[in-house]
């Protein structure tokens, strides 16, 4: 009985944590998105991607939770522990990757062309939640 309500748990954490973290990431970056359409509003749809970046990690979470849901009645405390760490890694990532957005947002809008160098900056915090889906994966 408890491992099916670690496991359940689990499941939940995953997939809490994840959309949490995209939620917080995205507002970081639409935030910043709509500060800076004051200053240049030709610039929305560069805004509109970076904005929407830090949303990827809520489908990592996802993807994890339907990965994970035929294991937990033989494995609870497995796909606790398991997702309890991808969802805390989905969450920190999509929040600091919103931060990088929310800067690449605040260049663009002063008129450096740095919204490709956001773009490859912003894709090294998600790598670190792809890692922990693929690790997930694996178990």
């Amino acid at each position: 009985m408890l491992n099916t309500v670690l496991g359940y748990l689990g499941l939940g954490l995953v997939l809490a944590l994840a959309g949490i973290g995209s939620a917080i990431g995205t507002t970081i970056a639409g935030n910043a998105a709509e500060g800076a359409l004051k200053r240049k509003p030709e610039a929305s749809g560069s805004f509109m991607v970076l904005s929407a970046l830090p949303a990827t990690q809520g489908i990592y979470g996802f993807v994890a939770f339907f990965m994970l849901l035929g294991s937990v009645a033989a494995n609870g405390l497995a796909v606790f522990g398991i997702g309890l760490s991808v969802g805390l890694v989905c969450m920190i990532s999509a929040i600091r990757q919103g931060q990088v957005c929310a800067n690449g947002i605040v260049g663009v809008s002063q008129g450096h062309d740095v919204f490709t160098n956001t773009l490859i900056y912003a894709a090294l915090p998600e790598f670190y939640a792809i890692l922990g889906l693929v690790g997930a994966l694996m178990i």
